[in-house]
């Protein structure tokens, strides 16, 4: 695990005794978030699943591999980056996060967001990109491109882990999102390949992280 800062970890105490919602009545363990406190790029999924939950890491298991893979492809660690979900807590059955769930808990991402102050945040699959860019649109749509995002950072969907492990024909897209993190990355420490890095979408900037 990367650094992490006083503030962080003083959330997550607050994190690991939340009892906001009914969620705190099911899980096992509050997965809050692992990796550096100082990260350029941080992740964000939907929820814990059945192994986040037992264990009280995000993206462990067969999903957690590929995404270590894929990290390694654009040179780049789990202890270099963060990565968090919307729900900190395993919805029963994996069942979609309900909306006063995510009231409940946005509070938690927001500040999570704010401390570490990301240049490149990264959403994995449906449902965090939707809640995230406030759209309707599928991630098959949305992904393949970077947006303009709130306190001027850059969001770049892409589908999740899971996803592609149950349909390879994801994986080849994974990785030309994964190839886009990198290339962003590099834009904001070399402004000299701003000419030839793909131009980020022309939206208006989002003003607030939600509603």
């Amino acid at each position: 695990m990367g650094p992490v800062s006083t503030e962080l970890q003083e959330l997550r105490i607050e994190a690991e005794s939340c009892t906001r919602c009914a969620l705190s009545e099911t899980r096992n363990k509050v997965v809050f978030g692992e990796g550096s406190s100082h990260a350029d790029v941080m992740f964000v999924g939907e929820a814990p699943g059945k192994d986040e939950d037992l264990k009280g890491k995000p993206f462990v298991g067969a999903a957690g591999r590929l995404l270590g893979e894929l990290l390694e492809e654009i040179a780049l660690g789990r202890d270099e980056v963060y990565i968090a979900n919307v729900l900190k807590c395993r919805p029963p059955g994996n069942r979609d996060p309900r909306p006063e769930e995510i009231d409940c808990c946005k509070g938690y991402l927001q500040q999570q967001l704010e401390i570490i102050s990301p240049k490149v945040v990264v959403t994995l699959g449906n449902f965090a990109t939707k809640l995230l860019l406030r759209t309707e649109t599928g991630i098959t749509r949305m992904r393949g491109r970077r947006y303009e995002w709130w306190r001027d950072t850059i969001l770049i969907p892409t589908f999740h882990p899971a996803a592609a492990l149950r349909g390879s024909s994801r994986l080849p897209d994974m990785r030309a999102d994964f190839e886009l993190i990198r290339l962003t990355l590099e834009e904001t420490t070399d402004t000299s390949n701003e000419e030839d890095a793909p131009c980020p979408t022309q939206d208006p900037v989002q003003d607030k992280l939600f509603p």
